[in-house]
Order: structure tokens, then C-alpha cells, then sequence
């Protein structure tokens, strides 16, 4: 652990009980005494605030049209003010990372993954101007059905806000850049701020009696349970965004004109179906499905036919989850395919996307 970074919440962390443990290059909190399942039911209950700041942050100074070679998003179309899901492709239509883009006026603002955020800034000045890392700022998600009445009472002005929004608002004399947005599926807000405020600022919310904080545990089954990706497992260059299930995300103008990176294999997958998908899975019975595991379409098949990139128990289901990738035929609901799980054949049935739905403020 001597050898990782720490973020400007590390004290407060370990002061709150939190067991820490390496992630992405840092030391960060795991769980809490509350322990991951009753972080998790917490979060859906009330709210959860998470330490975030290990992401990266990026200030992009170059034209809207700019990104747009990088990304198979509408970026030139976003308004001021709103956010928008992305993903970097490579030439094959792998994707290189996801990413959070937000139209703030005279700039775009970023937020990568902690794990890629260095290549994703070197790959950012490769091919653009105007690319500004942001080191000295803090990012704290709250996140559950209580947090706008919990955020409301530091910063009244997020109860305008609507799902994707983003807003320049005050607390105390410290400027905050908040999005209405997270990866839990419920509710809740991402917020930016200077690190000398981000203690200060964190201990306001925890004393209020519906914030708990929360560790990366419960973060993953929350994620997982709304049926998010989490990169470098559920995606990664070995996957395009059409395998992944996430042409929502590329808005009809991109489709159609392309001019991003591995535009001829996502359009002619988005034309004429891919190999495989991403599908949600419920295992019978109470054992989990971890990643790794792999898929067959029987039980006496020899050869597998896909394998599971994100497993465990979700807690408000009482039952085990996962995500996986199979080929297009045995992607229909109430299909029946089998897992290995220690030298033994288990079925798993194909169920729809997400496990429980979200409920973010639209």
C-alpha cells in the first residue's frame, strides 16, 4: 500500500472505520463498519456519499466538433448546461474507455476512469488542443432518494436540476461543479470541489442522519444491480459498444454519418446485428457467478459459448446477479444456459436489463 496514491479524504476515511484497499493506483475505502450490505440497502434506502476522487477530471478547451472525431457521440449538440455518456472507440470498435462529457459554456468537462485516466489524457492531447487535467479538485458522489432533500440543505439550488444537468453552484464561498447523475441507479449527484474544502464539505453531509458513507463494495452491487458496465471488465477493447448493448448512447446523427474511430465495424453491426450481446443473468439457486465464469449452451456442452464479466449477490434482490456476454441466439429472455462452477454445471437463466430499475430524476 506504500506505493499508492491517497485522496485529499484518505484521514477522514480511516477515522470513520473504513478498511482500505488498492484500487486503480490508490488506497481507498472498501467498506465501512455498516459493512457492504447494509451500505447498499442504505443507498437505496436513503443516501450514500462516496469518495470518487481517484477519477480523472479534464477541462477540454477545443471545439465541441473536436471530440467528435474521438467519440461516436453528438457533442456539437449538447447544450449548455447538460451532460452526456460517451466512450472513446478504437480503430477496430473496441472501446478505449467510458466517460462522462458536459457542455459548461466556453469548455467541455470530462470525467474518466481512475484506471485509464492516464491514457485517456495522453490520447486526448494526441489528437486535440486545449486539454487541461484537473488535479486539485476533489469528487464526491451522493447518491440514494434522500440526497437532493440532504444536498438541498448546503446548496438549495439543486432541486432544479433535472437528470444529466449540470450547474456552477456556491456552498459556503467555495464553487462546486455538480452533475444530477451517478452509478448507482438511483437518484443523486456527482460534485466537484476544491480539495482543501472536500473534508469540510463531506462532514456537513455526514452529519446529517440519511448520509452514510459508502465504500467501493456497495458500489459495485449497486452498479451491477442497475445494470451498468464497469470497464475493463464488462467492456474493454475486445467488446463495441453494439456488442455491449450501448447504441443508446450514439445519437442518429453519428450513426449516420460515422467519422469516429472504428466507424465501419459499429456501423455495420449497428445495420446488421453483432455476434454477440451483453445480457443479464439470474443463476439459480444462492451460489454467485463471478467473473470469469464460463457459459455453455448446455449442460453437457464441451466447448463454451460466452463467459461472465461481472458477477455477485445483489442485496436488494436476496439473490445472486450477473452480466455476461453470449452468442445472439441464446440472448432472449428465459433463455437457460449453463455455468461452471467448481468442476459442476449450474443453470443461469437470461433476463433482462437492468435487475431493478433505476430511478434517476428525469
Amino acid at each position: 500500500m506504500t506505493d499508492l496514491q491517497r485522496t485529499c479524504l484518505h484521514d477522514l476515511h480511516v477515522e470513520l472505520g473504513a478498511r482500505m484497499v488498492p484500487f486503480a493506483g490508490y488506497e481507498m475505502p472498501v467498506q465501512y463498519p455498516m459493512g457492504v450490505m447494509g451500505e447498499h440497502q442504505h443507498t437505496r434506502a436513503q443516501a450514500g456519499l462516496f469518495d470518487v476522487s481517484h477519477m480523472g477530471q479534464v477541462i477540454l478547451r477545443a471545439p465541441a466538433e473536436a471530440l467528435e472525431a474521438l467519440v461516436p457521440m453528438d457533442i456539437a449538440g449538447l447544450a449548455e448546461g447538460r451532460q452526456r455518456y460517451a466512450f472513446f472507440t478504437d480503430d477496430s470498435g473496441g472501446i478505449l474507455d467510458d466517460l462522462m462529457v458536459a457542455n459548461r459554456g466556453d469548455h467541455l468537462f470530462l470525467v474518466v476512469n481512475a484506471a485509464c485516466k492516464d491514457a485517456d489524457i495522453a490520447h486526448l492531447r494526441a489528437h486535440l488542443d486545449g486539454v487541461e487535467p484537473i488535479t486539485d479538485r476533489a469528487l464526491l458522489a451522493l447518491q440514494g432518494p434522500m440526497a437532493e432533500k440532504a444536498l438541498a440543505r448546503l446548496v438549495p439550488g439543486v432541486t432544479e436540476m433535472r437528470f444529466m444537468d449540470v450547474r456552477s453552484l456556491d456552498w459556503d464561498g467555495t464553487g462546486l461543479w455538480i452533475s444530477r447523475s451517478g452509478y448507482t441507479g438511483e437518484d443523486g449527484f456527482e460534485i466537484s470541489l476544491p480539495e482543501p474544502r472536500a473534508e469540510a464539505f463531506a462532514r456537513a453531509l455526514l452529519a446529517m442522519d440519511e448520509v452514510a458513507p459508502i465504500g467501493l463494495g456497495a458500489r459495485d452491487s449497486l452498479r451491477l444491480e442497475a445494470g451498468l458496465c464497469l470497464y475493463g471488465h464488462d467492456i474493454d477493447t475486445t467488446t463495441s459498444p453494439v456488442e455491449a448493448g450501448l447504441t443508446w448512447a450514439i445519437q442518429k446523427r453519428r450513426r449516420a454519418e460515422g467519422g469516429f474511430p472504428g466507424a465501419d465495424r459499429i456501423q455495420r453491426e449497428l445495420s446488421d446485428g453483432p455476434d454477440r450481446l451483453r445480457v443479464g443473468l439470474r443463476p439459480e439457486g444462492r451460489a454467485p457467478m463471478r467473473e470469469g465464469t464460463k457459459l455453455f449452451a448446455a449442460e453437457d456442452s464441451a466447448e463454451p459459448v460466452g463467459a461472465i464479466t461481472s458477477g455477485g449477490f445483489g442485496p436488494s434482490l436476496q439473490a445472486p446477479i450477473a452480466m455476461g456476454y453470449l452468442p445472439v441466439d441464446l440472448t432472449k429472455p428465459e433463455t437457460v444456459v449453463w455455468a461452471e462452477l467448481r468442476g459442476k454445471r449450474l443453470p443461469a437463466r437470461v433476463v433482462s436489463l437492468p435487475f431493478r430499475p433505476s430511478t434517476y430524476r428525469k
